[in-house]
């Protein structure tokens, strides 16, 4: 990605996956969203980050609530069940077949997911500090 995009260049023309660094179910979904995105059409930034804090500003979204996984399609905000729906789309393969699950109400895929957020750290667990990527996959973070 160009060093000459700002911040805001960079919200509206890239696919941004905002993530919780430190908990340990973000991590495992983010690496297996970098396994299966080979044409690399995923950009990576924790809630935590300051290019993460600066999104949740753009959009006025609480700063230090980091319950949900964000999702910004080229400028397009999609949260909780919506955006992982939104990403699998957009890393296609078989994987766009779970899109389908849009049809389900958005009650109902909400109220799984926030089930899971809310347990998250004492099913999965939390780390004490972000996740550092590799120098490889540096350029596909943000912040």
């Amino acid at each position: 990605m160009s060093d000459k995009m700002n911040d805001n260049q960079i919200i509206a023309t890239q696919n941004i996956v905002l993530f919780d660094g430190v908990c340990n179910l973000c991590n495992s979904s983010v690496n297996f969203l970098i396994d299966r995105d080979k044409e690399g059409k995923l950009y990576f930034a924790s809630l935590q980050s300051d290019f993460g804090q600066t999104v949740l500003k753009v959009y006025d979204l609480p700063t230090t609530d980091f319950k949900s996984f964000i999702f910004i399609k080229k400028g397009r905000l999609y949260r909780e069940s919506s955006a992982a729906l939104e990403v699998v789309r957009v890393l296609g393969g078989g994987w766009q077949l779970l899109h389908g699950l849009k049809a389900v109400p958005p009650i109902v895929r909400d109220g799984v997911y926030r089930l899971i957020s809310k347990n998250r750290y004492s099913w999965f667990g939390k780390k004490d500090e972000c996740r550092l990527p590799t120098p490889e996959l540096k350029q596909r973070f943000l912040g």
